[in-house]
Protein backbone atom coordinates (compact mmCIF):
# COMPACT_ATOMS: atom_id res chain seq x y z
CA UNK A 1 0.00 0.00 0.00
CA UNK A 2 1.26 3.46 -0.91
CA UNK A 3 0.72 6.43 1.41
CA UNK A 4 0.30 9.96 0.06
CA UNK A 5 0.21 13.39 1.65
CA UNK A 6 -3.31 14.74 1.99
CA UNK A 7 -2.83 18.01 0.17
CA UNK A 8 -0.45 20.37 1.94
CA UNK A 9 -1.19 18.83 5.32
CA UNK A 10 1.25 16.61 7.17
CA UNK A 11 -1.26 13.76 7.16
CA UNK A 12 -0.37 10.65 5.16
CA UNK A 13 -3.26 8.51 3.93
CA UNK A 14 -3.39 5.17 2.15
CA UNK A 15 -4.22 5.36 -1.55
CA UNK A 16 -7.37 3.36 -0.80
CA UNK A 17 -9.85 4.41 1.91
CA UNK A 18 -12.53 2.21 3.44
CA UNK A 19 -15.94 3.75 2.74
CA UNK A 20 -18.73 2.97 5.20
CA UNK A 21 -21.78 4.11 3.23
CA UNK A 22 -22.80 0.45 2.92
CA UNK A 23 -22.92 0.03 6.71
CA UNK A 24 -26.40 0.07 8.22
CA UNK A 25 -28.71 -0.34 5.29
CA UNK A 26 -31.60 1.87 6.34
CA UNK A 27 -33.52 4.59 4.55
CA UNK A 28 -32.40 5.77 1.11
CA UNK A 29 -29.03 4.01 1.42
CA UNK A 30 -30.54 0.56 1.92
CA UNK A 31 -29.94 -0.12 -1.79
CA UNK A 32 -26.19 0.49 -1.31
CA UNK A 33 -25.76 -2.22 1.30
CA UNK A 34 -26.76 -3.42 4.74
CA UNK A 35 -23.50 -4.46 6.38
CA UNK A 36 -23.93 -5.14 10.10
CA UNK A 37 -21.35 -4.87 12.90
CA UNK A 38 -19.99 -8.37 12.33
CA UNK A 39 -19.61 -7.74 8.62
CA UNK A 40 -18.05 -4.33 9.23
CA UNK A 41 -15.43 -5.84 11.54
CA UNK A 42 -14.60 -8.43 8.91
CA UNK A 43 -14.26 -5.82 6.14
CA UNK A 44 -12.19 -3.50 8.31
CA UNK A 45 -9.90 -6.46 9.08
CA UNK A 46 -9.42 -6.97 5.35
CA UNK A 47 -8.60 -3.29 4.88
CA UNK A 48 -6.15 -3.17 7.78
CA UNK A 49 -4.40 -6.27 6.48
CA UNK A 50 -4.03 -4.53 3.11
CA UNK A 51 -2.53 -1.41 4.73
CA UNK A 52 -5.58 0.90 4.62
CA UNK A 53 -5.32 3.56 7.34
CA UNK A 54 -8.40 5.76 6.67
CA UNK A 55 -12.10 5.02 7.15
CA UNK A 56 -14.71 7.42 5.77
CA UNK A 57 -18.32 7.72 6.89
CA UNK A 58 -20.96 10.44 7.34
CA UNK A 59 -23.64 11.31 9.85
CA UNK A 60 -26.33 11.01 7.18
CA UNK A 61 -25.41 7.47 6.13
CA UNK A 62 -28.39 5.42 7.30
CA UNK A 63 -29.22 8.39 9.57
CA UNK A 64 -26.34 7.76 11.97
CA UNK A 65 -26.43 3.98 11.84
CA UNK A 66 -23.22 3.80 9.78
CA UNK A 67 -21.33 5.79 12.41
CA UNK A 68 -22.69 3.57 15.17
CA UNK A 69 -21.52 0.45 13.35
CA UNK A 70 -18.11 1.97 12.65
CA UNK A 71 -17.76 2.87 16.33
CA UNK A 72 -18.44 -0.70 17.44
CA UNK A 73 -16.29 -2.22 14.70
CA UNK A 74 -13.17 -0.17 15.51
CA UNK A 75 -13.26 -0.67 19.28
CA UNK A 76 -9.81 -1.63 20.50
CA UNK A 77 -8.06 -0.49 17.32
CA UNK A 78 -8.83 3.20 17.05
CA UNK A 79 -5.11 3.97 16.94
CA UNK A 80 -4.76 1.95 13.71
CA UNK A 81 -7.25 4.05 11.75
CA UNK A 82 -7.89 7.63 10.80
CA UNK A 83 -11.63 8.39 10.87
CA UNK A 84 -13.43 10.86 8.61
CA UNK A 85 -17.07 11.96 8.83
CA UNK A 86 -19.26 14.69 7.38
CA UNK A 87 -21.91 17.30 8.17
CA UNK A 88 -24.52 19.24 6.17
CA UNK A 89 -27.34 16.90 5.15
CA UNK A 90 -30.70 16.75 6.99
CA UNK A 91 -30.62 14.80 10.24
CA UNK A 92 -34.18 15.57 11.32
CA UNK A 93 -37.37 17.40 10.31
CA UNK A 94 -36.64 20.69 12.07
CA UNK A 95 -35.63 23.96 10.37
CA UNK A 96 -32.16 23.78 11.96
CA UNK A 97 -31.55 20.07 11.35
CA UNK A 98 -29.58 20.65 8.15
CA UNK A 99 -27.07 23.05 6.66
CA UNK A 100 -23.78 24.52 7.81
CA UNK A 101 -24.85 26.90 10.53
CA UNK A 102 -22.81 27.07 13.73
CA UNK A 103 -25.79 25.52 15.52
CA UNK A 104 -26.00 22.50 13.22
CA UNK A 105 -22.25 21.92 12.97
CA UNK A 106 -21.69 22.02 16.74
CA UNK A 107 -24.66 19.74 17.42
CA UNK A 108 -23.69 17.25 14.75
CA UNK A 109 -20.02 16.92 15.57
CA UNK A 110 -20.96 16.00 19.14
CA UNK A 111 -23.52 13.49 17.87
CA UNK A 112 -21.00 11.95 15.46
CA UNK A 113 -18.33 11.61 18.16
CA UNK A 114 -20.88 10.00 20.47
CA UNK A 115 -22.03 7.49 17.87
CA UNK A 116 -18.46 6.69 16.87
CA UNK A 117 -17.33 6.40 20.48
CA UNK A 118 -14.20 8.48 19.85
CA UNK A 119 -12.80 11.76 21.19
CA UNK A 120 -11.89 13.40 17.90
CA UNK A 121 -12.39 13.11 14.14
CA UNK A 122 -9.24 13.05 12.04
CA UNK A 123 -10.98 14.67 9.05
CA UNK A 124 -14.33 16.47 9.13
CA UNK A 125 -15.91 17.24 5.76
CA UNK A 126 -18.65 19.68 4.93
CA UNK A 127 -20.76 17.35 2.80
CA UNK A 128 -22.35 19.85 0.44
CA UNK A 129 -22.71 23.59 -0.23
CA UNK A 130 -24.99 25.75 1.92
CA UNK A 131 -25.81 28.94 0.04
CA UNK A 132 -27.88 30.43 2.87
CA UNK A 133 -25.38 30.38 5.74
CA UNK A 134 -22.58 32.99 5.63
CA UNK A 135 -19.25 31.33 4.96
CA UNK A 136 -17.73 33.27 7.84
CA UNK A 137 -20.11 31.52 10.24
CA UNK A 138 -19.44 28.06 8.80
CA UNK A 139 -15.67 28.43 8.67
CA UNK A 140 -15.37 29.99 12.12
CA UNK A 141 -17.39 27.11 13.57
CA UNK A 142 -15.13 24.57 11.85
CA UNK A 143 -12.01 26.44 12.96
CA UNK A 144 -13.21 26.36 16.56
CA UNK A 145 -13.58 22.57 16.38
CA UNK A 146 -9.94 22.21 15.34
CA UNK A 147 -8.80 24.56 18.10
CA UNK A 148 -10.89 22.64 20.64
CA UNK A 149 -9.28 19.34 19.60
CA UNK A 150 -12.51 17.74 18.39
CA UNK A 151 -11.32 17.73 14.77
CA UNK A 152 -7.77 17.44 13.40
CA UNK A 153 -8.23 18.42 9.74
CA UNK A 154 -11.00 19.95 7.65
CA UNK A 155 -12.34 18.75 4.32
CA UNK A 156 -14.91 19.81 1.75
CA UNK A 157 -17.10 17.77 -0.57
CA UNK A 158 -19.22 18.47 -3.65
CA UNK A 159 -18.39 22.19 -3.97
CA UNK A 160 -18.11 23.88 -7.35
CA UNK A 161 -14.89 25.67 -8.20
CA UNK A 162 -16.10 29.16 -7.29
CA UNK A 163 -17.67 27.97 -4.06
CA UNK A 164 -14.48 26.28 -2.90
CA UNK A 165 -12.25 29.19 -3.91
CA UNK A 166 -14.52 31.64 -2.06
CA UNK A 167 -14.37 29.45 1.06
CA UNK A 168 -10.58 29.29 0.93
CA UNK A 169 -10.38 33.06 0.48
CA UNK A 170 -12.59 33.61 3.53
CA UNK A 171 -10.44 31.21 5.58
CA UNK A 172 -7.28 33.03 4.51
CA UNK A 173 -8.74 36.46 5.23
CA UNK A 174 -9.70 35.50 8.79
CA UNK A 175 -6.84 33.14 9.62
CA UNK A 176 -9.16 30.14 9.92
CA UNK A 177 -8.03 26.57 9.36
CA UNK A 178 -8.12 25.75 5.64
CA UNK A 179 -9.66 22.73 3.96
CA UNK A 180 -6.94 20.17 3.21
CA UNK A 181 -9.16 17.58 1.53
CA UNK A 182 -11.55 17.83 -1.41
CA UNK A 183 -13.82 14.77 -1.63
CA UNK A 184 -15.33 14.63 -5.12
CA UNK A 185 -16.98 12.32 -7.62
CA UNK A 186 -14.37 11.40 -10.24
CA UNK A 187 -14.28 8.34 -12.45
CA UNK A 188 -13.78 7.08 -15.99
CA UNK A 189 -17.56 7.35 -16.39
CA UNK A 190 -17.39 11.10 -15.84
CA UNK A 191 -14.28 13.25 -15.64
CA UNK A 192 -16.20 16.50 -15.07
CA UNK A 193 -14.01 17.19 -12.01
CA UNK A 194 -11.12 17.97 -14.37
CA UNK A 195 -12.83 21.21 -15.41
CA UNK A 196 -12.46 22.94 -12.04
CA UNK A 197 -12.19 20.76 -8.91
CA UNK A 198 -8.96 18.95 -9.79
CA UNK A 199 -7.08 22.03 -11.12
CA UNK A 200 -8.22 24.06 -8.11
CA UNK A 201 -7.13 21.33 -5.72
CA UNK A 202 -3.70 21.30 -7.35
CA UNK A 203 -3.39 25.08 -7.26
CA UNK A 204 -4.58 25.48 -3.68
CA UNK A 205 -2.97 22.40 -2.17
CA UNK A 206 -5.96 20.18 -1.39
CA UNK A 207 -5.68 16.43 -1.56
CA UNK A 208 -8.41 14.82 -3.65
CA UNK A 209 -10.42 12.02 -2.05
CA UNK A 210 -12.50 10.33 -4.73
CA UNK A 211 -15.96 9.01 -3.89
CA UNK A 212 -17.60 6.39 -6.12
CA UNK A 213 -14.45 5.79 -8.22
CA UNK A 214 -16.25 2.86 -9.89
CA UNK A 215 -19.30 5.01 -10.71
CA UNK A 216 -21.54 3.08 -8.38
CA UNK A 217 -20.42 -0.22 -9.91
CA UNK A 218 -20.82 0.78 -13.55
CA UNK A 219 -17.09 0.24 -14.13
CA UNK A 220 -16.95 -3.16 -12.44
CA UNK A 221 -17.07 -4.98 -15.78
CA UNK A 222 -20.44 -6.61 -15.27
CA UNK A 223 -22.26 -3.96 -17.34
CA UNK A 224 -21.72 -4.42 -21.10
CA UNK A 225 -23.31 -2.93 -24.20
CA UNK A 226 -25.40 -6.00 -24.97
CA UNK A 227 -25.39 -7.57 -21.54
CA UNK A 228 -27.05 -6.59 -18.26
CA UNK A 229 -26.28 -8.43 -15.01
CA UNK A 230 -28.96 -10.37 -13.18
CA UNK A 231 -28.34 -8.16 -10.13
CA UNK A 232 -28.13 -4.38 -10.07
CA UNK A 233 -29.81 -1.48 -11.77
CA UNK A 234 -30.42 -0.93 -15.45
CA UNK A 235 -28.29 1.81 -16.97
CA UNK A 236 -31.36 3.81 -17.94
CA UNK A 237 -32.51 3.92 -14.31
CA UNK A 238 -29.17 5.15 -12.95
CA UNK A 239 -29.30 8.59 -11.34
CA UNK A 240 -26.18 8.79 -9.15
CA UNK A 241 -24.04 9.27 -11.02
CA UNK A 242 -26.32 10.09 -13.96
CA UNK A 243 -25.21 8.48 -17.21
CA UNK A 244 -25.31 11.12 -19.95
CA UNK A 245 -23.64 9.16 -22.76
CA UNK A 246 -24.26 5.41 -22.74
CA UNK A 247 -22.20 4.75 -25.89
CA UNK A 248 -19.17 6.48 -24.41
CA UNK A 249 -19.60 4.55 -21.18
CA UNK A 250 -19.75 1.21 -22.98
CA UNK A 251 -16.74 2.11 -25.14
CA UNK A 252 -14.81 2.91 -21.95
CA UNK A 253 -15.88 -0.37 -20.33
CA UNK A 254 -14.70 -2.34 -23.36
CA UNK A 255 -11.28 -0.68 -23.14
CA UNK A 256 -11.16 -1.38 -19.41
CA UNK A 257 -11.88 -5.05 -19.97
CA UNK A 258 -9.27 -5.27 -22.73
CA UNK A 259 -6.59 -3.80 -20.46
CA UNK A 260 -7.75 -5.90 -17.51
CA UNK A 261 -7.49 -9.10 -19.53
CA UNK A 262 -3.92 -8.18 -20.44
CA UNK A 263 -3.00 -7.92 -16.76
CA UNK A 264 -5.12 -10.85 -15.60
CA UNK A 265 -7.10 -8.61 -13.24
CA UNK A 266 -10.64 -7.22 -13.00
CA UNK A 267 -11.94 -4.18 -14.85
CA UNK A 268 -12.60 -2.58 -11.47
CA UNK A 269 -8.93 -2.80 -10.55
CA UNK A 270 -7.94 -1.06 -13.78
CA UNK A 271 -10.50 1.72 -13.24
CA UNK A 272 -9.11 2.35 -9.75
CA UNK A 273 -5.47 2.16 -10.82
CA UNK A 274 -6.20 4.69 -13.58
CA UNK A 275 -7.44 7.28 -11.09
CA UNK A 276 -4.35 6.81 -8.93
CA UNK A 277 -2.27 8.14 -11.83
CA UNK A 278 -4.13 11.46 -11.81
CA UNK A 279 -2.70 14.65 -10.29
CA UNK A 280 -3.84 15.74 -6.80
CA UNK A 281 -5.51 12.37 -6.09
CA UNK A 282 -4.54 11.26 -2.58
CA UNK A 283 -6.96 8.39 -2.01
CA UNK A 284 -9.95 6.54 -3.47
CA UNK A 285 -12.90 5.76 -1.19
CA UNK A 286 -13.97 2.19 -1.84
CA UNK A 287 -16.86 0.29 -0.32
CA UNK A 288 -18.50 -2.99 -1.11
CA UNK A 289 -21.58 -4.97 -0.20
CA UNK A 290 -19.65 -8.23 -0.51
CA UNK A 291 -16.28 -9.19 0.91
CA UNK A 292 -15.12 -10.57 -2.44
CA UNK A 293 -15.71 -7.20 -4.09
CA UNK A 294 -13.70 -5.47 -1.38
CA UNK A 295 -10.80 -7.91 -1.68
CA UNK A 296 -10.72 -7.38 -5.45
CA UNK A 297 -10.76 -3.59 -5.10
CA UNK A 298 -7.99 -3.63 -2.51
CA UNK A 299 -5.72 -5.38 -5.00
CA UNK A 300 -5.84 -2.26 -7.21
CA UNK A 301 -3.32 -0.61 -4.89
CA UNK A 302 -0.62 -2.88 -6.36
CA UNK A 303 -1.61 -2.54 -10.03
CA UNK A 304 0.60 -0.32 -12.21
CA UNK A 305 -0.66 0.63 -15.65
CA UNK A 306 1.59 1.35 -18.61
CA UNK A 307 1.61 4.92 -19.92
CA UNK A 308 0.06 3.69 -23.16
CA UNK A 309 -2.82 2.07 -21.24
CA UNK A 310 -3.51 5.29 -19.35
CA UNK A 311 -3.43 7.16 -22.66
CA UNK A 312 -5.97 4.82 -24.25
CA UNK A 313 -8.32 5.32 -21.29
CA UNK A 314 -7.73 9.08 -21.40
CA UNK A 315 -8.74 9.26 -25.05
CA UNK A 316 -11.84 7.12 -24.86
CA UNK A 317 -13.26 8.80 -21.72
CA UNK A 318 -12.18 12.40 -22.40
CA UNK A 319 -14.76 15.07 -21.55
CA UNK A 320 -15.61 17.71 -24.12
CA UNK A 321 -13.83 21.01 -23.61
CA UNK A 322 -16.55 23.39 -22.46
CA UNK A 323 -16.08 27.16 -22.49
CA UNK A 324 -13.69 28.76 -21.59
CA UNK A 325 -11.48 25.67 -21.79
CA UNK A 326 -11.76 25.15 -25.56
CA UNK A 327 -10.88 28.81 -26.09
CA UNK A 328 -7.92 28.61 -23.73
CA UNK A 329 -6.69 25.47 -25.49
CA UNK A 330 -6.46 27.53 -28.68
CA UNK A 331 -5.08 30.77 -27.32
CA UNK A 332 -3.46 30.23 -23.91
CA UNK A 333 -1.71 26.86 -24.12
CA UNK A 334 1.70 28.54 -24.42
CA UNK A 335 1.35 29.74 -20.81
CA UNK A 336 -0.35 26.77 -19.12
CA UNK A 337 0.76 25.87 -15.61
CA UNK A 338 0.45 22.56 -13.72
CA UNK A 339 -3.16 23.19 -12.70
CA UNK A 340 -4.20 23.97 -16.29
CA UNK A 341 -2.53 20.79 -17.52
CA UNK A 342 -4.69 18.64 -15.23
CA UNK A 343 -7.44 19.16 -17.83
CA UNK A 344 -5.46 19.81 -20.98
CA UNK A 345 -2.56 17.36 -20.80
CA UNK A 346 -4.43 14.02 -20.82
CA UNK A 347 -4.71 12.47 -24.29
CA UNK A 348 -7.83 13.30 -26.28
Amino acid sequence: MEYRQLGRSGLRVSTLTMGAATFGGTGALAAWGDTDVKGARRQIDLCLDAGVNLLDTANVYSTGRSEEIVGKAIQGRRDQLLVSSKVRMPMGPGPNDAGLSRHHIRNQVEASLRRLGIEHLDIYHVHEWDGQTPLEETLEALDSLVRAGKVRYLGVSNYSGWQLMKALAVSDAHGYQRFVSNQIYYSLESRDAEYEQVPLSLDQGLGVMVWSPLAGGLLSGKYRRDQQPSEGRHIGDWNEPPVRDEDKLYDTIEELIKIADGHGVSAAQVALAYLLTKPAVSTLVIGARKDAQLVDNLAAAELKLADSEVEHLDRISAPDLIYPHWHQARTAADRFGPADRALHDPAR
